[in-house]
């Protein structure tokens, strides 16, 4: 049974990304929302393990639920 207090590692992997992904675009965006969704692209590029970069694209193709707007536009961008 999962719990919004249970820590982030008990999370499954989709959760974690989306996690990851939306704390990415929150800073992006705090900077310039203009460029968010291309910074946060680019953050993933380099930082992302391929592994990583082929479950959110696959989280993406199941619905991408828990996408912020910015970090779903970033993770279109990835194909």
């Amino acid at each position: 049974m999962s719990t919004h207090s249970e820590p982030l590692h008990s999370k499954s992997t989709p959760e974690k990304l989306v996690y990851m992904a939306n704390q990415i675009g929150t800073f992006f965006k705090s900077q310039d929302t203009a460029t968010a969704s291309a910074k946060i692209a680019e953050h993933i590029v380099k930082f992302w393990d391929p592994r990583m970069r082929k479950a959110i694209l696959d989280h993406l193709d199941a619905g991408g639920s828990g996408l912020d707007p910015a970090a779903r536009r970033a993770v279109e961008t990835l194909r």
